[in-house]
Formats: structure tokens, C-alpha cells, sequence
């Protein structure tokens, strides 16, 4: 029994087959939508990519790029061949073509849905990112006269700024990394040299954050240093202290920035993969209608039209039997007696070696 099976005139199919030319064409256009998404993602993902590590290097921008061409390719022959499916004479033309293209079509739907799956399913991979990426780029803040590093400052003093946050789990990371450069550390100073020698690996750590850590919306003008020592402000009430610094730390801030644009283009892919499959199936109901109607001989009589030409269990039974009579082919006998000499084999080779020294 065909699953799915409907009846088709000859003006449904001719009207199926306009329909699905458009519907191509529409396709067409969600190919140029998931290219501009991979695009666009890909950019977004560039601009922060120094803060990233390279466990970060991301495949959904590329995945949805390619799959936006394919989508284009496929599509646009798609339409022309819907086109032609009006006419039975020029269906000829591409009836050996239509079931190469519905299975390539089967396996591009599948990767616009992977594509769509994996939007929601990188957060962890971009959380670990930008756990690692940070802490290096925290690291590396104080190396402005070292080449490859010379940007970080500038690239953190950024990201904090715009996004409102500071370190990478919160302002307290500033405390464990020695974020100042010993080119700007007075080493007249005891107290600096104190500093250094306490520290087992000569690091001078202070609790004291960036300038980019102070919230614009303090009331109050920022207190960067002594972050620790209560009695350095005893007038500053701990209302503004909270105003103070930005809490959040950065990886959170970049993660809900990142995971938002995700949840948008993968919520976009998903309805282009329905629609898509929806357009897969038309063209896979035109081709099994037009197929009946030349096996029918008359271009005016109705034809039936399915998704698949057998239900599910009997493809399934039909497959088990054909792997079933496969195994029977290459069935070696059990029969103890096989490659057993016969009686009368015995008794005939010995006569046959008596004939041949009796000739000679």
C-alpha cells in the first residue's frame, strides 16, 4: 500500500507543477537568506575572535554558507524542471534526472536541519571558548610592546566597555593575573618591591581592576584600587560601591550576546528546512504522477501520486527477505557425508588402475 497516495487530473498536475516552479524560486531566495546568515554569523564571531581560543573555531557559519549555495544550485534546477514536469513530452527529458535530484534534495534538507540543531547546540562549545580565550587575553593584557599581543589591551578595554562586564567571571580575576606592565612599576618604590618578592613567581598582583571595569552609571567617581581595603573609603557607602564596577563578568556577557544570535538563526533555519521539505515532497508527488501517467500510456487520465510506493513494514520485510536470500546463496552445507567417496567410487578406482596395468 503507497503511503500517502493521492489522485491527480492532468490540469492538478499542470497547476503542481506551476506551483512548485514558484515554490523553487522562494527556495532560491532562503539559499541567499542562509548564506547571509553564515556571513553575518562568521562576522560577528570575527570581531571578538582574539578573545576566543581556537577550541572556538566554529563550523556553523561555514556549514550554513555552504548549504545557502547548494540551496541556490539545487533549487534553481529545481524550478526549471518543475517547469518542464508540465508537459509529459519534456518530462521525458528529465525522468531519468528527478530521483538523483530528490535524493540529493533528501540529504540537502538534512543538513539545513543539522545546520538548524547545531545553532542550539554550540553553546557549551562557545562557553569553553571564551572561558580559555579570555583567560589568555587577561593574561596577555599588560604585553602592549610584544607583536601579537600589542591589540589585546585595547581589545579587552573594548569588549568591557561595550558590553558592560568585567574580567572574565567577574572583576575578583583582575586580583589573581598581574595586569600592569613592569615598564610602568616604580622599582624605587619598597612597597612595589615588597610586592614582587611576595610573590612566588615575581608577579605584581594588587586588587585593583582596569579603567575599563568602572560602570559609567557611577554617581560617584571610581575607585579602581584597594578593592579589598574597606578602610581606604570610609565614606563610600556600599550602595555606590556596588554602582561602582561592573559585576558580570565578560564570558557570561559575550555568551548570552552570542547565544541570542544562535537561538535567532537557528529558529530562521529551522522554518527554512519546513519549508524546504515541503517542497520536497511536491516535487516527489509530480514525479511519482507523472511517472504513472506514461505507464498509462494517455496524458488526459488521472494518475496516482505518493510519497513512497510501499508502507514502511513492507519495505522492511521486502529488504529482510532480500538480505534473508542473500545469506541462503553464500549457505555453506552442514551434510557430514559431503566430499564422503561413494561405494561404488571405491570399487571404480581400483578397477580403473587394474585397466591401466593391464595396458601397459
Amino acid at each position: 500500500m503507497a503511503v500517502g497516495r493521492v489522485t491527480f487530473s492532468k490540469a492538478e498536475r499542470e497547476k503542481l507543477a506551476e506551483v512548485l516552479w514558484l515554490l523553487n524560486w522562494i527556495s532560491v531566495v532562503t539559499g541567499v537568506i542562509l548564506f547571509s546568515l553564515g556571513l553575518f554569523l562568521k562576522v560577528e564571531i570575527q570581531k571578538w575572535a582574539e578573545v576566543m581560543s581556537e577550541y572556538g573555531t566554529f563550523y556553523v557559519p561555514h556549514m550554513l554558507i555552504t548549504t545557502g549555495l547548494a540551496a541556490c544550485c539545487i533549487n534553481y534546477l529545481g524550478g526549471q524542471i518543475c517547469l518542464d514536469c508540465a508537459d509529459t513530452n519534456k518530462f521525458l527529458r528529465w525522468k531519468l534526472v528527478m530521483m538523483p535530484y530528490i535524493i540529493c534534495t533528501f540529504f540537502f534538507t538534512s543538513c539545513v536541519l543539522a545546520g538548524a540543531l547545531m545553532c542550539y547546540s554550540i553553546r557549551s562549545q562557545l562557553e569553553e571558548s571564551l572561558f580559555l580565550g579570555l583567560r589568555n587575553a587577561m593574561r596577555y593584557y599588560k604585553d602592549t610592546d610584544t607583536p601579537g599581543r600589542c591589540y589585546l589591551k585595547r581589545t579587552v578595554d573594548m569588549l568591557q566597555i561595550q558590553f558592560q562586564c568585567c574580567g572574565n567571571t567577574g572583576y575578583r580575576d583582575w586580583f589573581q593575573i598581574q595586569w600592569i606592565s613592569s615598564r610602568y612599576l616604580d622599582m624605587t618604590n619598597s612597597a612595589v618591591v615588597d610586592r614582587l618578592r611576595s610573590n612566588v613567581e615575581g608577579k605584581y598582583l594588587m586588587d585593583g581592576v582596569p579603567f575599563s571595569c568602572c560602570s559609567t552609571f557611577s554617581p560617584r567617581p571610581c575607585i579602581q584600587q584597594h578593592l579589598n581595603n574597606r578602610t581606604a573609603r570610609l565614606h563610600y557607602d556600599q550602595e555606590s560601591q556596588q554602582q561602582n564596577l561592573w559585576r558580570r563578568g565578560c564570558r557570561q556577557a559575550l555568551l548570552d550576546h552570542y547565544t541570542g544570535i544562535m537561538e535567532s538563526i537557528g529558529l530562521t533555519v529551522l522554518l527554512i528546512w519546513l519549508f524546504e521539505l515541503l517542497v520536497l515532497t511536491g516535487v516527489r508527488y509530480l514525479q511519482t504522477a507523472m511517472e504513472n501517467v506514461l505507464l498509462l500510456g494517455d496524458p488526459d487520465l488521472e494518475s496516482y501520486g505518493w510519497i513512497l510506493e510501499n508502507s514502511l513494514a513492507e519495505m522492511a520485510r521486502s529488504n529482510f527477505n532480500i538480505i534473508k536470500n542473500l545469506g541462503k546463496c553464500y549457505q555453506v552445507d552442514d551434510d557430514p557425508n559431503i566430499n564422503v567417496p561413494t561405494a561404488a567410487a571405491e570399487h571404480e578406482v581400483p578397477s580403473q588402475a587394474t585397466r591401466i596395468q593391464c595396458s601397459s
